[in-house]
């Protein structure tokens, strides 16, 4: 059992909350039951290092079993070694180290989507994960983050995405300009959701949203520029009928989704 948190393996695994070692090794942290177990069903090869207090894999039989069936050794540790590993306060009894795992933007467009989500610089670790999970459970088929978008490795993403990151393809260090010709070329329109565009739901009876889209999602604070606006086919806003400001990226962005995943599904 590990029970030094002062150990060089010990930091080793704790460094990966911080980029520049993500960036040097290729992995990443994942961090409590929900996220390690998504990992062994969904993709138990990139699983380099399990580890685990006792109580939480006496707790979690069905992860002791997924570990067992992968071929992965699970190394327990003790509560402080955990939370010396860990980005978060309580990382509920488990921490894993996996290999980053991205999707090319070619081998994304390669497979005829018919729904992706098209992310450009957006900051918010909360927010992109959100999103991410939000456009799994919508059935969009993949996730392009272009511009200066948040790491999709970053701790906070991770968990934000429930899982959902080990669901579906995701490019990351995309250029948008050629993320929007790749989708063109694959047959997809490529929609920007913007506070100046068209109401969502004069599109939506138009039966626009049921053909292959890419939606287009910018920055928090600044949105879309004029110029990427230029590059999209149509431009759409969702309407507020009470007395918001505005709304929230990623509850936009899943709002956007769905209205798509509906037309497309119906």
């Amino acid at each position: 059992m590990l029970d030094n948190p002062r150990s060089p393996r010990v930091r080793a695994v704790a460094k990966l909350a911080k980029r520049p070692a993500r960036l040097d090794t290729g992995l990443f942290l994942l961090e409590g039951p929900q996220a390690v177990s998504e990992a062994l069903t969904y993709r138990p090869d990139l699983v380099v290092e399990l580890f685990a207090t006792p109580t939480a894999l006496e707790r979690y039989g069905d992860i002791a079993q997924a570990a067992a069936d992968a071929g992965i050794e699970v190394e327990f540790v003790t509560e402080q070694v955990l939370e010396s590993m860990a980005d978060t306060v309580t990382p509920q009894g488990f921490v894993a180290v996996a290999h980053q795992f991205p999707t090319s933007v070619k081998d994304i467009f390669a497979g005829q989507p018919k729904l992706v989500v098209i992310l450009e610089e957006v900051r918010d670790p909360g927010n992109l994960g959100t999103i991410i999970r939000a456009a799994d459970a919508a059935g969009a088929d993949a996730v392009v983050l272009s511009g200066r978008t948040v790491d999709l490795y970053n701790p906070k993403v991770v968990r934000s995405t429930t899982g959902s990151l080990f669901h579906l393809p995701v490019a990351v260090d995309a250029e948008l300009s050629s993320v929007v010709e790749r989708a063109r070329g694959a047959g997809l329109q490529v929609i920007a959701a913007d506070v100046k565009g068209e109401d969502l739901l004069a599109a939506r009876s138009e039966g626009v949203l049921a053909r292959p889209t890419a939606w287009l999602f910018g920055n928090e604070a600044r949105g879309l520029t004029d110029e990427q606006l230029l590059v999209v086919d149509r431009a759409l806003t969702v309407p507020i009928y009470g007395h918001a400001e505005s709304m929230n990226l990623a509850t936009a962005a899943s709002v956007c989704v769905f209205e798509s995943a509906f037309a497309q599904h119906s």
